[in-house]
């Protein structure tokens, strides 16, 4: 099984604006302020609007080719994508086998019930937008301080990697970071973001690693095409 790690490096080649780079999404906003369960109860417009325009974002946006490169590979190769993006550009190229760990911002859920989750169509949510369950709705999104509901599952599906990829992340962001501890140490790991390796936080993987220093959308395919031939 080939088992592929992406995070916001991937979708950055698409148009998306990172959360953590210096020109990002949290250069504009402070965390505190749209992205924990306390804003949201403090500043619901606030934070319903944020996610708002970052839908209607989204909405503008296509997969790029690190994206459809992964789909293709899927069509021959076992493939299990695990992201920590909330977009939907995976399942737009055409993969089929996502873990979404932080969320997805596409859908909505119960303030009530976790794992009551709604679609949501077009990009705006209302203020009083309710579940059937008679609750406000909210982003169906991992806040800061919330616990990662698909990380159970995401560390199984790492042990039984053959071949652990890891695609634009810096391995900075726990818990996701710690998925490459529960990887095989027979399995090789590759590395594609366009971050000098030392800056990579993998002084702790014991794997054999392979570094593919470009953007997504540029190493993504080059490596698809030599995974194709294991």
């Amino acid at each position: 099984m080939i088992v592929i790690l992406t995070g916001a490096g991937i979708s950055k080649d698409s148009g998306i604006a990172t959360f953590r780079d210096s020109d990002g999404l949290w250069a504009n906003y402070r965390i505190e302020d749209v992205c924990t369960p306390e804003a949201l109860i403090r500043n619901r417009r606030q934070v319903i609007e944020f996610y708002n325009q970052r839908r209607k974002e989204l909405l503008e946006t296509e997969p790029n080719p690190a994206h459809y490169a992964l789909a293709e590979l899927e069509k021959t190769k076992d493939v299990t994508i695990i992201t920590q993006n909330i977009d939907d550009l995976h399942e737009r190229a055409g993969s089929k086998n996502i873990i979404h760990l932080h969320g997805e911002l596409r859908k909505l859920r119960s303030s009530r019930n976790d794992n009551a989750i709604v679609p949501i169509s077009g990009w705006q949510q209302q203020l009083d937008d309710r579940h059937s369950d008679g609750s406000l709705l909210r982003p169906h999104v991992v806040f800061f301080g919330e616990a990662v509901p698909n990380m159970e599952e995401a560390a199984r599906i790492a042990m039984e990697a053959d071949v652990f990829v890891i695609i634009g992340t810096s391995l900075n962001v726990y818990p996701a970071a710690g998925l490459a501890n529960y990887v095989r140490s027979d399995a090789p790991i590759y590395i594609v973001d366009p971050a000098d390796p030392a800056n990579v936080k993998s002084g702790y993987i014991q794997n054999k690693i392979t570094y593919i220093q470009e953007r997504a959308a540029v190493g993504v395919p080059k490596l698809v095409e030599e995974l194709k031939k294991l």
